[in-house]
C-alpha cells in the first residue's frame, strides 16, 4: 500500500506542481509546448481560490497527463500575474504552444471546469452547435461583415434567448455600427441572473471605452503627429486613445504595441494598463485580445 500511495503522489505532482516568477518560462512557456498547461493565479487569502484549487486538481488529474496545472501564489510571486494583467483572483490562464490562449477568473463549477478543459484538449463542448455558430459570427465581425454576424447571433438567441455570448456579440455588431443605444438595448435582453457575465461586463466596458469618440478632424490630426515623429510616444499613446473611442481596437493594440517593443515600461506601465483596458473591452476569446496577448507574451517572455 505504501508503494501505491508513493506513486500516486509522484504522478499527482507530475501533473499539478506550484511554481515561481523565475520558474514561470521552464513550468508554463516551455512545457506547453509539449501538453497545454492550466496556469492558476491564487493567493492563501483569497476564499474562492480555496474552492477553485481541489476541484481543477481533480479535473487535471482525471486527464491523465493530457494536459498539467501550475499554481502560483501571487503574494509571493506578483511578476507574472502583474504581465498578464491579472487584477482578481483566482484567475486561470491557458497555456498552448508557449502561448495563452484562453482563461478564466473566479471559482467555477467543477463541471465547468471539466468543459473548459475538455474544450481546450478537443475544441468542443456540450453546446457544439451553438459554439460553432457563435464561432462562426465571431470570425465575420472580425472580418467586419457586421450584417452577416448579427443575423448568425440573433439566430442564436432565437433558440436560446440566455446565451450572453450571442447576446453580447450583437450588441458587439450595434457598436460596430456606432450605435452604442442599440447596443444597450442588446444587453438588456440578457436575463437579470447573467447580466455579471464577463462577456456582457466586457461589452459594457467597450461602451464605457467610447464615450468620447474623437470628431474627424482630431482623428486626422492625431494620425499627422504620428507620422510626423514616430517616435513620439506620447502621440501615439494619444492615437490609440482616439482609435479606442472609436472601436478600432486592433488599430489601437498596434500602437500600444509599438510603444512596448521599444520600451515595456514607458510613462510607468500607462500603455501596458492601456492595452489590457483594450483586452478587456474587447473580450478574452475576441481576436484581437488572442492575437495581441499572444504579442504581448512574445515581448514579455523572448
Amino acid at each position: 500500500m505504501d508503494i501505491i500511495g508513493t506513486s500516486d503522489a509522484a504522478g499527482t505532482a507530475e501533473l499539478v506542481k506550484d511554481s515561481t516568477d523565475q520558474a514561470f518560462m521552464a513550468d508554463v512557456i516551455e512545457a506547453s509546448r509539449e501538453v497545454p498547461v492550466l496556469v492558476d493565479f491564487w493567493a492563501p487569502w483569497c476564499g474562492p481560490c480555496k474552492t477553485l484549487g481541489p476541484m481543477i486538481e481533480r479535473a487535471v488529474t482525471s486527464k491523465a497527463g493530457k494536459v498539467k496545472l501550475v499554481k502560483i501564489n501571487i503574494d509571493e510571486n506578483p511578476g507574472v500575474a502583474g504581465q498578464l494583467g491579472v487584477r482578481s483572483i483566482p484567475a486561470v490562464f491557458a497555456f498552448q504552444g508557449g502561448q495563452p490562449v484562453d482563461g478564466f477568473m473566479g471559482a467555477l463549477p467543477e463541471g465547468q471546469i471539466n468543459q473548459f478543459i475538455d474544450k481546450l484538449l478537443s475544441g468542443t463542448d456540450d453546446g457544439k452547435a451553438i459554439s460553432e455558430a457563435i464561432a462562426q459570427a465571431d470570425a465575420m465581425l472580425a472580418a467586419e461583415d457586421i450584417g452577416g454576424a448579427g443575423q448568425l447571433y440573433a439566430a442564436v438567441i432565437q433558440h436560446d434567448p440566455a446565451q450572453v455570448a450571442a447576446i453580447a456579440g450583437l450588441a458587439r455588431c450595434y457598436l460596430a455600427g456606432g450605435d452604442v443605444e442599440r447596443a444597450r438595448e442588446a444587453l438588456a435582453m440578457a436575463p437579470e441572473d447573467k447580466r455579471d457575465d464577463p462577456a456582457m461586463a466586457s461589452v459594457l466596458k467597450a461602451i464605457e471605452m467610447m464615450a468620447d469618440a474623437p470628431a474627424p478632424d482630431e482623428f486626422a490630426a492625431a494620425i499627422e503627429r504620428v507620422e510626423a515623429a514616430p517616435e513620439d510616444y506620447a502621440a501615439r499613446f494619444d492615437l490609440a486613445e482616439k482609435l479606442v473611442a472609436a472601436g478600432r481596437n486592433k488599430a489601437a493594440v498596434d500602437q500600444l504595441l509599438t510603444i512596448l517593443s521599444a520600451d515595456l515600461g514607458w510613462e510607468d506601465g500607462k500603455a501596458r494598463a492601456k492595452l489590457l483596458e483594450v483586452f478587456e473591452a474587447a473580450g478574452p476569446k475576441d481576436p484581437v485580445t488572442i492575437e495581441g496577448r499572444r504579442r504581448l507574451s512574445s515581448l514579455l517572455f523572448a
